[in-house]
């Protein structure tokens, strides 16, 4: 194919316009060793109001086994990342109902450490300089090429413990996945070690159901049902439940009849 024909059949993508090197990034990088030696995949919020756009980044993610929610405008990515924790945002500076700078700034108001890669158009240095300051950990000028993309988030995910976005919350609880310590409403939850492995994997995964299956093979490890865990699953969530939600606190672990559980507050 020559060059010229090339051009021409890619130019009605969103890849064509988005990305200048449309290719999957596993034919450039094997995976990180974060996806392939974390028990739990990357948590990712990609925010861009180009639907294309935020489709293509989002597919070539879960490509990396990562785990991505997408949001399309300020509104929407201020009320994910008040909602759950994430350990990567990607952040276009334009959105419909607000400036991406906006909602990066608030969100560190309130304490949240969680890397930010910030897309734009605006490459001139005040306007790089401007989300730096804002609190932005790194800065992706469009149009860029997927795989720089990739090794962006990459390397912002292998920053030490102060920027890997290690506290995860939902509503009043959070869990300090490196000191292992839950706290909710102010008070600390005394769970075992094994309470802590599943609280976590249920806030990564806060809003989704969860099956036994899952827990079964990503928590307990067994790759083979030998024989079903099912009965010790279902007594370590009633007693987390517990934990977790008692003294007439707003229930957050739901069980879904004949499904499994899930993390989340409940729709108003």
């Amino acid at each position: 194919m020559t060059h010229a024909t090339a051009e021409t059949s890619c130019a009605g993508s969103a890849i064509a316009r988005i990305f200048s090197e449309p290719v999957f990034p596993r034919q450039i990088f094997p995976l990180s060793p974060l996806a392939t030696l974390s028990p739990f995949p990357p948590r990712v919020l990609v925010v861009e109001d180009e639907q294309k756009t935020r489709e293509s980044v989002a597919e070539g993610l879960r490509l990396e086994a990562w785990s991505v929610a997408t949001a399309a405008t300020a509104g929407e990515a201020a009320e994910y990342l008040e909602r759950e924790g994430f350990d990567l945002v990607v952040l276009d500076r334009m959105l419909p109902g607000g400036d991406g700078l906006d909602v990066l700034q608030r969100t560190r108001a309130r304490g949240v450490e969680t890397p930010v890669l910030m897309l734009t158009a605006r490459t001139a240095l005040d306007d790089r300089v401007l989300g730096l300051e804002a609190g932005a950990d790194d800065y992706l000028a469009k149009p860029f090429a997927f795989v720089e993309l990739l090794a962006r988030c990459r390397a912002l995910l292998r920053r030490p413990v102060l920027g890997t976005g290690t506290v995860l919350r939902c509503g009043d609880l959070q869990l300090d996945t490196r000191a292992r310590v839950a706290v909710r409403a102010g008070g600390e939850i005394p769970l075992t070690p094994r309470e802590v492995d599943v609280l976590e994997y249920l806030l990564r995964a806060q809003g989704q159901i969860v099956t036994r299956e899952m827990l079964e093979r990503d928590v307990w490890k067994q790759t083979h049902r030998f024989t079903s865990l099912d009965n010790v699953i279902d007594v370590q969530l009633m007693r987390l439940r517990k934990k977790v939600d008692g003294d007439g606190t707003e229930k957050l672990i739901h069980t879904v009849r004949g499904l499994g559980y899930r993390l989340g507050k409940e729709p108003a």
